[in-house]
């Protein structure tokens, strides 16, 4: 009872109930639920990363309009969670002072999540029995195949794209975005860069590299040049990334000068 009564001394007390004399404890308040928008934004988060690849933090607060502590705590969190992976940014020529940015990918288990990757195992499951039956020949066949009729939709979509590789790969990376590929197209020093952020069969293609090069391929029929392939999420990178040489040009006297690409 003294227990009791010490702990109704240390408790607050009302005004007069409406109707009676009386007063009643007041119950301890109860805080109201936060409206968090941290799912939301992290959602964010891994969308640009999915679509853009390797992005510093810098690059995701700007696109999404938050504060660097702001932008850092999200990543630390999805860090945490195995959802992304940080790495020193790669800079080419004279470095400035200090460190270089830290860039993040999203990792493979992420992309999964993502809903990325819909009926890996019964895909990789039939090239197995097409390897086993037909051989790699058949794999082959099957590839190109597949992705014969994903051609004829880019090759329409680049209809009015002219016959300039570098304006086609432009036009060509617009159509692979439609198509879930989430890619972009640009000019470099030794000609032009097609990004592709996203590959809808990165985990068959690991095991099956045809699905690559026919890919490949295609899109070195619908840029009208030969291309070579530099880097392939399905073997570990962040972006598929496809060179597009720069293109002869004719000097005076109608010589043609040629560059070397495949070393």
């Amino acid at each position: 009872m003294k227990n009791a009564a010490a702990l109704s001394e240390q408790l607050p007390v009302t005004g007069p109930v409406a109707g009676g004399g009386s007063s009643r404890r007041a119950r301890p308040a109860e805080p109201e639920p936060a409206v968090s928008t941290d799912l939301s934004t992290r959602d964010r988060v891994t969308q640009l990363l999915l679509e853009r690849g390797a992005t510093t933090a810098a690059q995701l607060g700007a696109l999404l309009g938050l504060s660097s502590a702001a932008i850092r705590r999200h990543l630390d969190a999805m860090l945490a969670d195995g959802d992304v992976v940080a790495r020193e940014q790669t800079v080419r020529g004279s470095r400035g002072r200090g460190r270089p940015a830290k860039v993040f990918t999203l990792t493979e288990a992420a992309r999964v999540r993502c809903g990325t990757h819909h009926y890996d195992n019964i895909a990789t499951a039939a090239l197995r029995w097409i390897a086993r039956t037909g051989g790699a020949h058949a794999v082959e066949s099957f590839a190109a195949e597949q992705v014969s009729a994903l051609e004829e939709r880019c090759r329409a979509a680049m209809e009015d794209a002219g016959d300039e590789p570098l304006a086609r790969a432009e036009a060509l990376a617009g159509a692979l975005t439609a198509e879930g590929y989430a890619a972009n197209a640009s000019t470099i020093a030794s000609g032009g860069q097609l990004c592709q952020h996203h590959c809808p069969v990165a985990h068959v293609a690991a095991e099956f590299p045809q699905l690559c090069e026919a890919e490949t391929a295609v899109i070195s029929r619908l840029v009208g040049t030969h291309v070579q392939r530099l880097a392939t999420i399905a073997h570990g990178d962040g972006v598929c990334t496809t060179h597009i040489p720069a293109q002869p040009r004719a000097q005076s006297g109608n010589t043609v000068t040629t560059v070397r690409t495949d070393r």
